[in-house]
């Protein structure tokens, strides 16, 4: 078994097996282990030749000498395109978790077929490395407890992502009222205390602030109300602002 370097992108393989004979039994000359990409080998048949995952050569048993149709090749070549998208969302994975809808739009970028993706995606979930569930309720509590960001916002970023409305739905439910104030309390408090002036302003200023990470006008009014006690200002200027 020889290696051989390989720096262009792979070949579109069914194009490549649509050359091939239809009647004839075609036996493997040499199978070469290619240096990039890796984990894929370059399977000849003479003058004819397909490159596949290492995962798909041992499943295939693709050695020096034996021998396959053109029927086979085409199996083949189906699966190891289902593997490369498999592979290439496992890679994705690495970094960090992602949404069904983020792997596949990665899959797709890369110029894989939507039955391919489909394919690859279920299997991730299948085995537990891709859950929209779980990754609503962690991304929910990372993003309001230590982004300090609103409901409003977190919900907007898991649509973008491609979560469902009813796992982002129960996923903010599990992040309490109480939670979510004291994350608005910490960054209001902070932009409170920046901003010089009279009351009407500080209030206005924050208000609009926390607005726009997302809070709650019921949320914004209860964060005001605290600060206005906390600086012993008088009680007739609380809920004297919407933030609706």
């Amino acid at each position: 078994m020889t290696m051989k370097d390989d720096d262009s992108d792979l070949e579109q393989e069914s194009s490549v097996v649509a050359h091939f004979p239809d009647n004839e039994s075609l036996e493997i000359t040499s199978v070469e282990k290619l240096r990039r990409p890796k984990g894929r080998y370059l399977i000849s048949f003479g003058p004819y030749s397909v490159s596949v995952h290492e995962d798909v050569v041992v499943k295939y048993r693709m050695m020096k000498g034996n021998s396959f149709w053109k029927q086979e090749l085409e199996d083949i070549i189906l699966a190891d395109e289902k593997q490369q998208a498999y592979v290439h969302g496992l890679s994705y994975l690495g970094h960090k978790p992602r949404t069904r809808k983020e792997i596949a739009d990665r899959l797709r970028d890369k110029g894989m077929e939507a039955n391919t993706i489909e394919v690859a995606v279920q299997r991730l979930e299948n085995e537990g490395l891709v859950n929209d569930e779980i990754y609503a309720k962690q991304w929910a509590e990372q993003r309001i407890t230590n982004q300090r960001k609103g409901k409003a916002w977190v919900r907007q970023e898991l649509q973008q992502k491609g979560v469902d409305k009813v796992l982002i739905t129960e996923a903010l439910a599990e992040v309490s009222p109480e939670q979510e104030f004291d994350s608005a309390l910490v960054i209001g408090r902070k932009k409170w205390n920046q901003i010089k002036g009279e009351i009407l302003d500080k209030k206005r200023k924050t208000g609009a602030y926390l607005m726009r990470r997302g809070f709650s006008g019921d949320q914004v009014r209860n964060v005001i109300n605290r600060l206005i006690q906390e600086d012993n200002l008088p009680e007739d200027e609380e809920e004297s602002y919407s933030f609706d």
